[in-house]
């Protein structure tokens, strides 16, 4: 797509205290436990939302289609699943960065097929719900270090990514 979406910088780590105004999520109020449900009810929300007949275009040139941010989806599941995997297994690991708007680039979201977005997203949902659904009691305290410093617990990075997901299926109208 020649449009070119504006990079978020923005910080949002705040959601991890305050309820979202935007969406009305608050993150805060997700246990560690509640997650494998959560990331299983999401699927099919986006299901639905890729199956419309406008999921591929922008509703503004500035806004990410469905499309984009089903993809953009798909990959944070994938991007939280190693990083979920990498708390329980090594001592207060630091993630390697991940740009989303460099993701959306160079994995050319726009073209990409609502189904097979859709098929992606719900295996990639399915494997993180299993992961989240596998950390024992004595692991959600488990630590881990965002690239900027930005410090989680398996619990509290499960409510941040929550938070992502819950914020686009609102973005999308799902």
């Amino acid at each position: 797509m020649s449009d070119v979406i504006e990079p978020d910088t923005k910080d949002w780590t705040w959601v991890l205290r305050e309820r979202c105004p935007e969406c009305g999520f608050d993150a805060a109020t997700v246990e560690g436990r509640d997650l494998p449900a959560m990331v299983r009810g999401w699927g099919p929300r986006w299901v639905t939302a890729l199956a419309r007949p406008d999921a591929p275009r922008r509703p503004r040139p500035e806004v990410w289609s469905v499309l984009e941010y089903a993809c953009h989806v798909r990959d944070v599941y994938l991007t939280f699943d190693e990083r979920v995997r990498l708390m329980v297994t090594e001592s207060a690991p630091t993630f390697a960065n991940w740009d989303q708007d460099e993701a959306a680039t160079e994995g050319r979201y726009g073209e990409q097929d609502p189904a097979l977005v859709a098929d992606e997203l719900v295996a990639a949902g399915e494997h993180l719900a299993e992961r989240f659904a596998a950390v024992g009691p004595e692991q959600w305290s488990r630590t881990g270090l965002r690239s900027n410093g930005s410090a989680f617990t398996v619990e509290t990075l499960g409510q941040y990514f929550a938070h992502d997901v819950v914020h686009h299926l609102h973005d999308v109208s799902a």
